[in-house]
């Protein structure tokens, strides 16, 4: 898979642009604030509806503008399509592939996909649970591209069950409205514990997969490390015994045992007005070490080996999809300038037989000799080959 052609109107930076692209290693160099990585971060938009550097989407919007489009020419197995997204702040955002309207953006995932390395992959290590579950998710929707639904389906039944248990705890409190809201609870319960457990399941199985990968790449990246010192562990919300236990239970175990475990909370998640069990709330846990002697990475590990796991947890995901049979496009933000010339040599040759590798760096130097490819100057708003 690689993109052949990216047109960006009123994105970031970019009043309009067009840029064709090859497969193959393309490097995008200039300094910081020229827009390089707003080049970038497009194509990983197309692949995830979503920002590798912000939340929402307004920042992606051209100031002064009120939407923005993204455009580009996706190949895969010598087939050629067009996909377009169209943001929209503030109202509904909308997709087509090759012209044809889709009935929601979402329909559009899958159809790229990519793997960032970025500077801010240091927050998978010293970052909240929030970061490392988001992560996680990012690569589901990846590899599943239906799970899309799951996850808003989640969150908004947790939307919901937070205000019912705001309003169930105040009732409790203070009149004889608390059984109503809390029968309807009830209810919100069996749809959270439904929809909770085909997320924590295929969370279980994703990590599950993804374990081998982190040991490898690990050693791959830290100097005189073995693939026995990463590894990662699903930690859920409440006990579901050891990992191998927890990934043998059946979905309709895990909702059972979601629901068990609701019950069993009821009072602390009235007293506080927020939901305690769930996916929302669970870790996963990253930890060096060999044998008994295992500490977590955040907080324990240095600044080299928290910034090697969080390669080592990117290159795993890019050969995870790479082992589902179609090459992600890697997209390396930014991230040479973080590293030794000794590192650079050794990620740049991990990476170089990847389909499409699209770098970004402040000065060509940065740029390893591996990844020699086509090269494009950008400045001043304008980006020029050669």
């Amino acid at each position: 898979m690689h993109v052949s052609h990216l047109a960006l109107h009123d994105f970031r930076s970019y009043a309009d642009i067009d840029v064709e692209l090859a497969p193959g290693a393309t490097a995008f160099i200039g300094r910081n604030g020229q827009g390089k990585t707003n080049l970038v971060e497009a194509i990983d938009y197309l692949s995830r509806l979503g920002s590798h550097r912000v939340a929402s989407d307004a920042p992606l919007v051209r100031s002064g503008s009120d939407q923005a489009l993204v455009r580009a020419i996706v190949v895969k197995d010598g087939r050629a399509a067009t996909l377009e997204v169209e943001l929209n702040p503030g109202r509904a955002n909308r997709a087509r592939i090759n012209r044809s309207h889709l009935p929601r953006p979402r329909e559009i995932l899958g159809l790229v996909r990519t793997v960032v390395f970025s500077p801010d992959d240091l927050t998978l290590v010293k970052g909240d649970p929030s970061d490392r579950r988001r992560f996680l998710d990012d690569l589901l929707v990846l590899r599943t591209p239906r799970l899309a639904g799951t996850r808003a389906e989640y969150d908004r039944i947790l939307r919901q069950r937070n205000s019912l248990l705001k309003t169930a705890g105040s009732a409790r409190r203070g009149g004889p409205s608390a059984e109503a809201a809390l029968s309807t609870l009830s209810v919100w319960d069996t749809h959270l514990s439904q929809v909770g457990a085909e997320l924590l399941a295929q969370r279980i199985a994703l990590v599950q997969a993804l374990a081998p990968y982190v040991g490898k790449a690990y050693e791959a990246v830290a100097r005189g490390a073995s693939r026995d010192d990463a590894e990662v562990e699903y930690k859920p919300s409440f006990d579901l015994g050891s990992p191998a236990e927890a990934a043998a239970l059946s979905r309709p175990d895990l909702e059972q045992a979601l629901l068990a475990e609701l019950e069993r909370r009821r009072r602390d998640e009235l007293d506080r007005g927020i939901s305690l069990v769930g996916p929302h709330r669970d870790e996963l846990v990253l930890t060096l070490g060999n044998g008994d002697l295992r500490l977590p990475v955040k907080g324990y590990a240095s600044h080299g080996e928290s910034w090697s796991f969080a390669l080592a947890l990117k290159l795993a995901s890019y050969d995870l999809l790479r082992n589902d049979g179609d090459d992600p496009i890697l997209i390396l933000d930014d991230v040479f300038a973080e590293l030794d010339t000794g590192r650079r040599q050794q990620l740049a040759e991990l990476v170089a037989g990847a389909e499409q590798v699209l770098v970004t760096a402040a000065v060509e130097a940065d740029v390893p000799e591996a990844l020699a490819g086509v090269r494009f100057h950008v400045a001043d708003g304008e980006v020029r080959r050669g």
